[in-house]
């Protein structure tokens, strides 16, 4: 007898179910009905990757480099575009992490760009958020050469870049942190967040937001203010998808449910998918049904955005 055989006598089918599918998960929409029970998954298309090219100025602190890949859809003059973020504690890991991400995003005809960003502590925030802008900025330069139709770019991140492709989101276009690099052509049509860390004052003193920002809560109490998404929604936010495994350890489930009720509560458009037994690798690794869920998000977005 298999160990399927075994779990299925002793469990019975349902059971086993949600045993081998990582125990289900929560889908919540601010509107009631998520995107996903919408419809909004399109017939997939093939992509082709290009070589990486440098997205950063000549005179930037650091050579930085974007992964492009490309639907196959002859048919549409622009195509949406999507800039994917990985995490790694602000200080490590790379593109690669995302390119299942990528692939699944450009199957569904998105342009997507999947970039470098610089590592902390050696650059303090907000040089990761300014890596960020430079993306789009160039994004915006590229349109043209890769078809895209730059009122439709999303951003897509997880843990550490949830937190960048948040910021990008909510802070870029005008006050402190959209000084100097920032501006009109940060703005995202939606973005597609897990494993968020959305207020950094929830956190103790640990070293990965101590690098990161260059001091404590007391020591450096505004900056702690500035590098927290939470704190920056205003009624200009874009729609948001974010995901979130329950049994998340290293940042704790409130962080998408308040971010998710701060931007439910003035009406923008958000929807929150809880992944039930899940820590935080678990999450980004079982992604599955949150991502599958998260870009048919997106392509409502974007195609109400049309």
């Amino acid at each position: 007898m298999t160990i399927k055989q075994r779990l299925k006598r002793t469990l019975g089918a349902g059971s086993l179910l949600l045993t081998l599918c990582g125990c289900g998960a929560t889908h919540l929409a601010s509107s009631g009905e998520s995107a996903e029970a919408q419809g909004y998954e399109k017939p997939a298309v093939r992509s082709s990757a290009l070589a990486p090219e440098r997205y950063t100025p000549a005179d930037w602190p650091a050579p930085l480099n974007a992964w492009v890949r490309l639907p196959e859809t002859p048919n549409e003059t622009r195509r949406p575009a999507a800039l994917i973020v990985h995490g790694g504690g602000w200080r490590g890991r790379s593109p690669s992490d995302m390119e299942g991400i990528a692939r699944k995003l450009a199957g569904q005809g998105y342009v997507t760009v999947n970039i470098e960003y610089r590592f902390a502590p050696r650059y303090r925030f907000p040089a990761q958020l300014f890596d960020l802008q430079q993306a789009m900025r160039w994004i915006h330069d590229n349109a043209e050469r890769f078809r895209i139709d730059t009122d439709r770019i999303v951003g897509v991140g997880y843990s550490s870049g949830a937190h960048l492709v948040s910021l990008l989101a909510l802070a870029s276009q005008t006050g402190p942190l959209a000084k100097p690099y920032g501006g009109e052509h940060t703005r995202l049509a939606a973005a597609a967040v897990g494993g968020l860390p959305s207020d950094l004052l929830k956190f103790d003193d640990g070293p990965l937001v101590v690098n990161l920002l260059g001091g404590t809560r007391d020591e450096v109490p505004d900056a702690y203010v500035q590098a927290s998404p939470i704190r920056h929604i205003t009624p200009e936010a874009p729609p948001f998808f974010i995901f979130h495994g329950n049994r998340d350890r290293l940042v704790p489930v409130d962080h998408a449910r308040d971010f998710y009720q701060a931007l439910k509560a003035q009406g923008t458009p958000t929807e929150l998918y809880l992944q039930h037994g899940r820590g935080h690798i678990a999450a980004f690794l079982l992604r599955g049904g949150a991502i599958d869920a998260a870009i048919a998000f997106l392509n409502r977005e974007v195609d109400n955005g049309r």
